[in-house]
């Protein structure tokens, strides 16, 4: 089973952009589909991205399509979603997703001014 620690939230302003990183393991990752969820304030953890486990095939929630970009370096296993245009609405916590695995700790993500 894939262990899964985010890292790169903070506090950002609308309109800027933040990097976040996953690094998981073990090995077979580079089998793994991967992602990234997120579960703003009062609603559920929604799925935001995904990458096939060769970076080929990628899918967006329509509210980040445009702004946020998924990645993956199967060589560090290392996953990322680089986040651009943040407004106040994708403010929340982020989870590195693995399929088959789970959930990372998440991390936070404030865009405010």
């Amino acid at each position: 089973q894939a262990q899964l620690v985010e890292s790169g939230g903070g506090l950002v302003q609308p309109g800027g952009s933040l990097r976040l990183s996953c690094e998981a393991s073990p090995t077979i990752f580079q089998t793994y589909t991967m992602g990234w969820d997120r579960q703003v304030p009062g609603k559920q953890r929604d799925w935001v991205a995904r990458i096939s486990h060769d970076g080929g095939i990628v899918y967006y929630t329509d509210s980040v399509k445009g702004r946020f970009t998924v990645s993956r370096d199967n060589a560090r296993n290392m996953v990322y979603l680089q986040m651009n245009s943040l407004t106040s609405d994708d403010t929340g916590v982020y989870y590195c997703y693995s399929a088959p695995g789970g959930w990372g700790q998440g991390t936070q993500v404030t865009v405010s001014s």
